[in-house]
């Protein structure tokens, strides 16, 4: 994302039309607390400026803030991966991790002991950093559209997990790609999700994935998972729970625990 220009605030500065330049000039001589007194208003102006949303800087204050790399469901499935190990146990053996910033979630999770993981990751990732482009060159990141079937063999997974991703989609894709990923897991599939009115898309990602996110309700999704044959996994849902209360870990997503196709 390109940062907004200000040079030419700075030849404004100076080539002298800087405001009360020539009062400061003239009475300097004579008063030097007026001088300092200019220069404290003219101080103040510019910062009213600066922040005030109108004039020089104001106009377009969000063109340069950062919002790449800010999802917040992929965040959580990095808090979460221990209380997830709690729950998976054995299942955490070989995890896919699906959604943006998949680098950054397989980085974590190779960290775990015994633990294999791969990503798919669906944007575009030609400014991504040197470990991230080093997992794509060793095949473990993919770039994917998760509206198509996922580049792998059935059961490759024992464990998919999920963020970011499902909210961008319409029901048209989700009855594909949510069977598919089903379709690469044997012991289960983790799906975080935003919580609806907490959450806005970005800029960037709508520009990625072409549609705004719909931050779909609890009841939503479970009648959805029952329209897709896909059965809540109780038992890690319920160890979940108990890890979490131990470590009062208070979730920013909506967390769904299922079962794979057998």
């Amino acid at each position: 994302m390109s940062r907004r220009q200000v040079g030419s605030t700075r030849r404004f500065v100076d080539t002298g039309s800087f405001p009360f330049a020539g009062s400061l000039h003239s009475k300097s001589r004579s008063s030097p607390l007026l001088s300092i007194g200019l220069i404290l208003v003219g101080a103040v102006l510019l910062i009213c400026l600066a922040y005030g949303g109108s004039g020089i800087f104001g106009g377009n204050k969000n063109a340069v803030t950062k919002v790449e790399g800010d999802f917040l469901c992929t965040s959580e499935v990095q808090r979460a991966i221990p209380l997830l190990k709690k729950a998976y146990g054995d299942s955490m053996r070989k995890v896919l991790h699906v959604g943006p910033d998949s680098c950054s979630v397989v980085s974590k999770l190779l960290q775990e002991e015994e633990t294999e993981a791969w990503g798919v990751e669906p944007y575009d990732i030609e400014d991504a950093d040197a470990s991230c482009k080093s997992l794509v060159r060793k095949g473990l990141v993919r770039v994917a559209d998760i509206k198509f079937p996922l580049p792998y063999r059935p059961k490759s997974f024992s464990l998919v997990v999920v963020s970011d991703a499902l909210d961008y989609l319409s029901p048209k894709y989700l009855n594909k790609t949510l069977p598919d990923l089903a379709r690469v897991s044997t012991d289960g599939i983790v799906v975080f999700t935003g919580f609806p009115g907490r959450q806005r898309a970005k800029v960037a990602e709508l520009s990625k994935f072409g549609r705004p996110a719909k931050m779909r309700s609890s009841s939503w999704w479970i009648r959805f998972f029952l329209q897709m044959s896909l059965e809540e996994n109780e038992s890690a849902g319920k160890k979940f729970e108990q890890a979490a209360s131990k470590k009062s870990y208070e979730p920013n997503c909506q967390i769904f625990h299922l079962k794979s196709y057998h």
